[in-house]
């Protein structure tokens, strides 16, 4: 799992949440079997956490209106660099202080795909 992941990024329905931005975190739990990487201790045997982290700092980068749209998008890219080493993929996509007409600490959607 990566967790607690935060970015500043300009998600948002309004336009001028994508034109301030915001604060956001991401938790990412990655599906894969563990025991080759447990027994050779090699980076080779297991999903690199490095490489999944850079994937969602670039998806988080692409403005995009919806929180589900950013999820999506980073699922598919977890996928398309893992392929089948990876099997499953769960995300919680937060955003800090949504722009709700009352006081909200986060507004968080969780989506998850299976291979």
């Amino acid at each position: 799992m990566l967790e607690d992941m935060r970015f500043f990024a300009h998600h948002g329905v309004f336009e001028e949440e994508r034109r301030v931005g915001n604060y956001f975190t991401v938790d990412l739990k990655l599906g894969t079997s563990l025991s080759a990487a447990a027994e050779s201790d090699n980076l080779i045997d297991t999903l690199n956490y490095g490489v999944a982290y850079e994937i969602v700092k670039k998806e988080m980068a692409v403005p995009s209106k919806l929180l589900e749209h950013v999820a999506r998008r980073i699922i598919d890219a977890l996928f398309d660099e893992f392929g089948r080493q990876l099997a499953s993929v769960e995300i919680r996509l937060s955003k800090h202080n949504p722009p709700l007409g009352g006081e909200v600490g986060k507004a968080t959607v969780i989506l998850s795909r299976e291979n």
